[in-house]
């Protein structure tokens, strides 16, 4: 069975609060910018012109790292508000009802992104630790339904 890639994608550096004291209006820092830039350019490189959707928590921090990669990829973007403080559970559904054949990136937040990428890879939440602000998993999925361990990790990267 052909192979779709979903590419996991955590959000780069924010800071402490948003303009308003919350959480959902943090703003991207320099670093933050340099980091989403510098992933931006590995996804480039590494999708070349193939079609990419990009879905993305709508919270500004995610938003502006899905912007910044959107426009380097030439990638359609949408937002969901089930990102945001999502579950590995509720990433997934938010995957099987956008994704596409074909490339599709999901930018969001922790712990739920790499206990999805967990899900995916090894069956369990618990079983993968350590995607920091920017970093990236490249899993390739089976088409059709999507079981716990199918996916297979072929890359990941951070700045």
């Amino acid at each position: 069975m052909a192979e779709r890639i979903w590419v996991i994608l955590r959000h780069a550096k924010a800071e402490s609060e948003g303009p308003d004291g919350r959480d959902f209006s943090r703003r991207l820092t320099a670093d933050g910018e340099r980091d989403a830039a510098a992933a931006a350019a590995w996804l480039a490189d590494k999708i070349g012109k193939q079609s990419a959707r990009v879905i993305s928590s709508p919270a500004q921090r995610a938003l502006s790292t899905a912007q910044l990669v959107s426009a380097a990829i030439d990638g359609s973007l949408v937002t969901d508000p089930r990102i945001y403080e999502a579950t590995p559970g509720t990433l997934l559904e938010v995957l099987n009802d956008h994704a596409a054949d074909g490339i599709t990136l999901l930018v969001g937040h922790n712990p739920g992104l790499e206990q999805l990428v967990a899900l995916l890879c090894e069956g369990r939440t618990g079983e993968f630790r350590g995607m920091t602000t920017a970093g990236i998993a490249w899993v390739e999925i089976p088409k059709g339904e999507v079981e716990p361990g199918q996916g297979s990790l072929k890359a990941f990267w951070w700045p």
